[in-house]
């Protein structure tokens, strides 16, 4: 299956998660590769900006920006399924729940909690298992391919 991995930057469990599911023969996108955006390539000092507002809202349509959402994109129309790594920020929400939007197969997957989050149960699986997101992956691929599960 193609599988987009929506997570944090800061997120310790995201790599884990892209590397099992590559080992089980998924395609997945991951955003940390080596033509990952990150806000530092816009501005330096990104992290002042919750007190200028504006510098925000215009680093958004720096070249770098626009390149990282186009990415982001390409990759969330691709995919056939999301798997949403918590604990994540609102970015990693907005791609969940775009994908849900689409008719994706969406899974949460929660390995450790910041603080609980209601919205989760409109995820197709909520599970603290990966071994539970991958045995879901691998039916679901099989069942696209038209194999018996």
């Amino acid at each position: 299956m193609k599988v987009y991995v929506a997570s944090s930057w800061r997120n310790n469990f995201q790599p884990q998660v892209v590397f099992a599911l590559r080992q089980d023969g998924h395609e997945v996108y991951d955003f940390m590769d080596c033509e990952g955006f990150h806000w530092s390539e816009v501005d330096p000092d990104w992290k002042e900006w919750p007190q200028d507002i504006q510098k925000y809202l215009a680093g958004l349509e720096h070249p770098c920006a626009l390149r990282g959402f186009g990415r982001d994109m390409q990759h969330l129309e691709w995919c056939e399924a999301c798997v949403y790594v918590m604990p994540c920020g609102v970015s990693a929400s907005l791609e969940a729940g775009w994908c849900k939007g689409q008719g994706k197969l969406l899974i949460v997957y929660v390995p450790a909690l910041r603080e609980p989050d209601l919205m989760v149960k409109i995820a197709d699986l909520v599970t603290s298992d990966l071994t539970v997101v991958r045995e879901v992956l691998r039916h679901q691929g099989r069942k696209r391919a038209g194999k018996k599960p």
